[in-house]
Protein backbone atom coordinates (compact mmCIF):
# COMPACT_ATOMS: atom_id res chain seq x y z
CA UNK A 1 0.00 0.00 0.00
CA UNK A 2 0.85 3.79 -0.81
CA UNK A 3 0.50 5.64 2.43
CA UNK A 4 0.91 9.16 1.69
CA UNK A 5 2.64 10.99 4.47
CA UNK A 6 1.98 14.65 4.86
CA UNK A 7 2.20 15.31 8.87
CA UNK A 8 2.48 18.82 10.15
CA UNK A 9 1.90 20.49 13.24
CA UNK A 10 -2.81 20.67 13.20
CA UNK A 11 -3.72 24.20 12.58
CA UNK A 12 -4.68 26.27 9.61
CA UNK A 13 -7.51 29.36 9.31
CA UNK A 14 -9.84 27.91 11.82
CA UNK A 15 -10.05 27.34 15.37
CA UNK A 16 -8.67 24.92 17.97
CA UNK A 17 -10.79 25.16 20.93
CA UNK A 18 -9.14 22.65 23.10
CA UNK A 19 -8.30 15.28 24.78
CA UNK A 20 -8.53 11.79 26.44
CA UNK A 21 -10.62 8.96 27.89
CA UNK A 22 -13.81 8.03 27.54
CA UNK A 23 -16.77 10.09 27.83
CA UNK A 24 -17.88 10.24 31.35
CA UNK A 25 -20.94 8.74 33.51
CA UNK A 26 -22.91 11.19 34.13
CA UNK A 27 -22.03 13.56 32.06
CA UNK A 28 -19.53 16.01 33.35
CA UNK A 29 -19.72 20.16 33.23
CA UNK A 30 -16.21 21.11 32.81
CA UNK A 31 -15.66 24.70 34.86
CA UNK A 32 -14.90 27.59 33.21
CA UNK A 33 -11.33 27.94 31.88
CA UNK A 34 -10.75 24.20 32.48
CA UNK A 35 -10.05 24.08 28.67
CA UNK A 36 -6.91 25.59 28.92
CA UNK A 37 -5.06 22.25 30.65
CA UNK A 38 -6.30 19.62 27.72
CA UNK A 39 -3.29 20.98 25.15
CA UNK A 40 -0.25 22.27 27.05
CA UNK A 41 1.33 22.14 23.35
CA UNK A 42 0.28 23.07 20.18
CA UNK A 43 -1.56 19.76 18.70
CA UNK A 44 0.47 18.00 16.32
CA UNK A 45 -1.13 15.05 14.24
CA UNK A 46 -1.76 14.11 10.41
CA UNK A 47 -4.58 15.60 8.88
CA UNK A 48 -6.25 14.04 5.52
CA UNK A 49 -6.70 17.39 3.81
CA UNK A 50 -3.50 17.78 2.51
CA UNK A 51 -3.22 14.16 0.97
CA UNK A 52 -6.78 13.25 0.06
CA UNK A 53 -8.86 16.95 -0.42
CA UNK A 54 -12.71 15.77 0.74
CA UNK A 55 -12.42 12.79 -0.52
CA UNK A 56 -10.38 10.46 1.93
CA UNK A 57 -11.65 6.82 2.94
CA UNK A 58 -11.38 4.52 5.91
CA UNK A 59 -9.04 2.40 4.90
CA UNK A 60 -6.83 5.46 4.30
CA UNK A 61 -7.34 7.05 7.91
CA UNK A 62 -6.69 3.84 9.27
CA UNK A 63 -3.64 2.87 7.40
CA UNK A 64 -1.91 6.27 8.05
CA UNK A 65 -2.77 5.61 11.61
CA UNK A 66 -1.11 2.37 11.67
CA UNK A 67 2.36 4.39 10.50
CA UNK A 68 2.01 7.09 12.80
CA UNK A 69 1.38 4.29 15.68
CA UNK A 70 4.74 2.58 14.34
CA UNK A 71 7.19 5.91 13.14
CA UNK A 72 5.78 8.95 14.99
CA UNK A 73 3.57 8.52 18.23
CA UNK A 74 7.16 7.91 19.96
CA UNK A 75 8.11 11.60 18.95
CA UNK A 76 4.68 13.37 20.17
CA UNK A 77 2.55 12.99 17.34
CA UNK A 78 -0.62 11.87 18.20
CA UNK A 79 -3.61 13.17 16.40
CA UNK A 80 -5.17 11.31 13.26
CA UNK A 81 -7.82 13.61 12.20
CA UNK A 82 -10.46 13.33 9.35
CA UNK A 83 -10.81 16.51 7.04
CA UNK A 84 -13.87 18.25 5.91
CA UNK A 85 -16.84 16.84 4.11
CA UNK A 86 -17.20 13.85 5.75
CA UNK A 87 -20.69 13.74 5.39
CA UNK A 88 -21.01 13.77 1.62
CA UNK A 89 -21.37 10.78 -0.27
CA UNK A 90 -19.98 12.29 -3.93
CA UNK A 91 -17.33 14.44 -3.41
CA UNK A 92 -14.36 14.00 -5.93
CA UNK A 93 -10.60 14.87 -5.82
CA UNK A 94 -9.74 17.56 -6.93
CA UNK A 95 -12.62 20.04 -5.59
CA UNK A 96 -15.68 20.26 -3.38
CA UNK A 97 -18.53 19.04 -5.03
CA UNK A 98 -20.97 22.01 -4.74
CA UNK A 99 -23.04 20.88 -8.17
CA UNK A 100 -25.04 17.78 -6.63
CA UNK A 101 -23.68 16.86 -3.26
CA UNK A 102 -25.38 13.72 -1.23
CA UNK A 103 -25.03 14.92 1.76
CA UNK A 104 -25.66 12.41 5.07
CA UNK A 105 -27.49 13.89 8.10
CA UNK A 106 -29.40 12.06 10.78
CA UNK A 107 -33.29 13.23 11.69
CA UNK A 108 -31.86 16.38 13.97
CA UNK A 109 -30.13 17.99 11.30
CA UNK A 110 -26.68 16.75 12.10
CA UNK A 111 -23.70 15.49 9.53
CA UNK A 112 -23.17 11.63 9.56
CA UNK A 113 -20.38 10.10 8.20
CA UNK A 114 -20.87 8.76 4.38
CA UNK A 115 -21.20 4.95 4.58
CA UNK A 116 -20.10 4.13 1.01
CA UNK A 117 -16.68 6.23 2.48
CA UNK A 118 -16.68 5.24 6.23
CA UNK A 119 -18.44 1.14 5.93
CA UNK A 120 -18.02 0.99 10.17
CA UNK A 121 -20.67 4.11 10.31
CA UNK A 122 -23.28 2.05 9.25
CA UNK A 123 -26.61 1.74 11.69
CA UNK A 124 -25.89 5.15 12.64
CA UNK A 125 -23.07 4.26 14.82
CA UNK A 126 -21.30 7.34 13.27
CA UNK A 127 -17.58 7.57 13.84
CA UNK A 128 -17.34 5.70 16.89
CA UNK A 129 -15.72 2.25 15.72
CA UNK A 130 -13.04 4.57 13.10
CA UNK A 131 -12.36 6.43 16.78
CA UNK A 132 -11.91 3.21 18.71
CA UNK A 133 -9.50 1.56 15.94
CA UNK A 134 -7.58 5.06 16.53
CA UNK A 135 -7.48 4.63 20.41
CA UNK A 136 -6.35 1.36 19.90
CA UNK A 137 -2.81 2.68 18.99
CA UNK A 138 -3.10 4.87 22.09
CA UNK A 139 -3.69 7.91 19.30
CA UNK A 140 -6.00 10.72 19.40
CA UNK A 141 -8.95 11.22 16.94
CA UNK A 142 -10.37 14.32 15.17
CA UNK A 143 -12.47 15.85 12.77
CA UNK A 144 -13.75 18.53 10.81
CA UNK A 145 -16.67 20.68 10.89
CA UNK A 146 -17.55 23.97 9.18
CA UNK A 147 -19.30 26.62 11.39
CA UNK A 148 -23.30 27.11 11.17
CA UNK A 149 -26.02 24.50 10.31
CA UNK A 150 -26.75 22.79 7.51
CA UNK A 151 -28.46 24.19 5.00
CA UNK A 152 -30.39 20.86 3.91
CA UNK A 153 -31.38 20.85 7.72
CA UNK A 154 -32.99 24.05 7.52
CA UNK A 155 -34.56 23.12 4.10
CA UNK A 156 -36.50 20.35 5.78
CA UNK A 157 -37.01 22.27 9.16
CA UNK A 158 -35.68 19.37 10.73
CA UNK A 159 -36.22 19.66 14.57
CA UNK A 160 -33.10 20.10 17.18
CA UNK A 161 -32.34 17.73 19.67
CA UNK A 162 -33.38 18.95 23.23
CA UNK A 163 -35.09 22.07 21.81
CA UNK A 164 -38.41 21.43 23.03
CA UNK A 165 -39.54 21.67 18.90
CA UNK A 166 -37.73 24.29 17.61
CA UNK A 167 -36.77 23.29 13.87
CA UNK A 168 -33.48 24.11 12.08
CA UNK A 169 -35.37 26.87 10.11
CA UNK A 170 -36.01 28.89 13.15
CA UNK A 171 -32.13 29.66 13.97
CA UNK A 172 -30.76 30.63 10.84
CA UNK A 173 -29.44 33.52 8.60
CA UNK A 174 -27.83 33.80 5.65
CA UNK A 175 -25.63 37.06 6.95
CA UNK A 176 -21.86 35.82 6.62
CA UNK A 177 -22.22 32.52 5.04
CA UNK A 178 -19.01 30.98 3.87
CA UNK A 179 -17.83 32.25 0.57
CA UNK A 180 -15.78 29.10 -0.37
CA UNK A 181 -18.23 26.04 0.97
CA UNK A 182 -22.40 26.44 1.00
CA UNK A 183 -22.86 23.28 2.96
CA UNK A 184 -24.04 25.50 6.12
CA UNK A 185 -25.69 28.96 6.97
CA UNK A 186 -24.65 31.30 9.74
CA UNK A 187 -26.55 30.47 13.52
CA UNK A 188 -28.17 33.14 15.36
CA UNK A 189 -27.21 32.81 18.51
CA UNK A 190 -29.41 34.49 20.48
CA UNK A 191 -32.40 32.36 18.98
CA UNK A 192 -33.94 29.63 21.58
CA UNK A 193 -32.33 26.25 20.08
CA UNK A 194 -28.74 27.65 19.04
CA UNK A 195 -27.33 26.51 21.43
CA UNK A 196 -29.05 23.09 21.52
CA UNK A 197 -27.91 22.62 18.14
CA UNK A 198 -24.25 23.18 19.16
CA UNK A 199 -24.71 20.88 22.15
CA UNK A 200 -26.25 18.41 20.31
CA UNK A 201 -23.75 17.87 18.27
CA UNK A 202 -20.70 17.48 20.72
CA UNK A 203 -22.63 15.47 22.85
CA UNK A 204 -22.89 13.13 19.26
CA UNK A 205 -19.24 14.04 18.57
CA UNK A 206 -18.25 13.01 22.69
CA UNK A 207 -20.42 9.61 21.75
CA UNK A 208 -18.30 8.55 18.91
CA UNK A 209 -15.06 9.19 21.22
CA UNK A 210 -13.81 12.48 19.43
CA UNK A 211 -10.82 14.31 20.90
CA UNK A 212 -9.68 17.55 18.77
CA UNK A 213 -12.83 19.33 16.24
CA UNK A 214 -11.01 21.56 13.63
CA UNK A 215 -13.49 24.27 13.25
CA UNK A 216 -13.47 26.09 9.69
CA UNK A 217 -14.68 29.27 8.37
CA UNK A 218 -14.84 30.84 11.91
CA UNK A 219 -12.13 32.88 12.29
CA UNK A 220 -11.62 35.47 9.40
CA UNK A 221 -14.07 37.44 10.30
CA UNK A 222 -14.36 36.58 13.68
CA UNK A 223 -17.44 34.59 14.60
CA UNK A 224 -17.29 35.24 18.46
CA UNK A 225 -21.15 34.26 18.78
CA UNK A 226 -21.03 31.16 17.45
CA UNK A 227 -17.25 30.63 18.83
CA UNK A 228 -19.36 31.12 22.88
CA UNK A 229 -22.16 28.78 21.29
CA UNK A 230 -18.93 25.96 20.72
CA UNK A 231 -17.48 26.70 23.88
CA UNK A 232 -20.44 26.07 25.81
CA UNK A 233 -21.07 22.81 24.04
CA UNK A 234 -17.76 21.78 24.67
CA UNK A 235 -17.94 22.27 28.02
CA UNK A 236 -21.20 20.59 28.67
CA UNK A 237 -20.93 17.03 26.33
CA UNK A 238 -19.04 15.52 29.52
CA UNK A 239 -15.46 14.98 27.30
CA UNK A 240 -12.26 17.18 26.54
CA UNK A 241 -12.27 17.84 22.83
CA UNK A 242 -10.29 20.14 21.83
Amino acid sequence: MNIKKQWFAVGCAALLLSACGPAKQPKTVFAQGEFKDWAQTPPMGWNSWDCYGPTVEEHEVKANADYMDKHLKAYGWEYIVVDIRWFVENDKAGGYNQTDPRYVLDEYGRYQPAVNRFPSAVNGKGFKELAEYVHSKGLKFGIHIMRGIPKEAVEKKLPIKGANGITADQIYTTDQQCTWLRDNYTILADKPGAQEYYNSIFDMYADWGVDFVKIDDITRPYHQPEIELVRNAIDQCGRPIV
